[in-house]
């Protein structure tokens, strides 16, 4: 289907008739989540927040107005609004985002959760963390910040990804806290760590090409592909697991749909110790825990 292009927005439009015109036009052109998304894309646009929005709903679109329909219709090509506006908020903390990492979702949140909820239940200091997988760093530094005595390495395959992963943990004053590495999984790796996270790959690849476009057209592949059973990623974690989990330390993995029966008895295979898991807000199975005994 050929998607109209996105009307001209006056400048001189008032802030909230241009908001009604794009929810309406983002509304036809099939996007359901339109009235959030309008509202954030504005905002973006105009370089205002959502509470200047509300107390001067009058006031002319003005300059902004060229970029408002820019942004218009790239959300009508059905990219994300977090990559038109070049960011994501998650756990605590807005993370920078590009075409090379993949776009955290809120129920990764969930693996945040999990790892806090370990910490709380066996507290220490000096928590040593490996983010296999970092991409933008996203669940490392929402670690490390909820973790304030805490050290972190996250290990991603793509330099570009590094980069990203970098920039954040020094825009969140991190960067003393933190290193990211490039390599492939934790093979370039010694030493062993308290806790070992990651949200691998894990769709199979035969399923990437029925994914939303929102996620099949702009995630990295590289970032979504788990092999022909979605399970490639994990064979290769949990192989080297054993070898850089501390006695005691904490390994959480996140899961796709219906995956943490083979995921479990891939790591009850290798420690010879049952898993767990971690809901999400869904009920979904989102996270599988292995709790390495002392």
């Amino acid at each position: 289907m050929t998607i109209a292009p996105a009307p001209d927005f006056d400048p001189a439009l008032p802030r909230g008739a241009a908001l009604c015109r794009l929810v309406r036009l983002l509304r036809e052109g099939g996007i359901e989540s339109a009235p959030i998304d309008g509202r954030v894309l504005l905002c973006a646009a105009l370089d205002i927040d959502h509470a200047n929005l509300v107390r001067e709903p009058e006031c002319p679109v003005g300059p902004g107005a060229a970029t408002l329909m820019s942004f218009a219709a790239r959300r009508l090509r059905r990219e994300p609004v977090s990559r038109i506006i070049g960011h994501r908020e998650f756990w605590q903390a807005r993370f920078k985002i590009t075409e090379s990492v993949l776009d955290p979702r809120p129920e990764t949140e969930t693996l945040v959760e999990a790892v806090l909820d370990h910490a709380a239940q066996f507290p220490r200091k000096n928590w040593r963390i490996l983010d296999l997988g970092t991409g933008s760093g996203a669940i490392l530094c929402s670690v490390l910040q909820s973790l304030p005595g805490a050290f972190g390495v996250g290990v991603d395959i793509s330099p570009a990804a590094c980069t990203i992963a970098r920039s954040n943990l020094a825009a969140l004053g991190l960067a003393s806290q933190g290193v990211v590495v490039c390599g492939d999984w934790a093979h370039a790796l010694c030493g062993r760590y308290d806790v070992i996270v990651s949200n691998p790959p894990y769709i199979a690849s035969g399923a990437i090409a029925g994914l939303e476009p929102e996620v099949r057209d702009h995630d990295p592949h590289l970032a979504l592909d788990g092999g022909s059973d979605g399970l490639a990623a994990y064979r290769r974690i949990i192989f080297s697991l054993p070898d850089h989990l501390a006695p005691g330390g904490l390994a959480a993995l996140e899961l796709g749909t219906g995956q943490y029966r083979s995921v479990a008895a891939l790591l009850g295979g290798r420690f010879g110790v049952p898993a767990g898991y971690r809901l999400d807000l869904q009920g979904r199975q989102r996270v599988v825990l292995l709790h390495d005994s002392d």
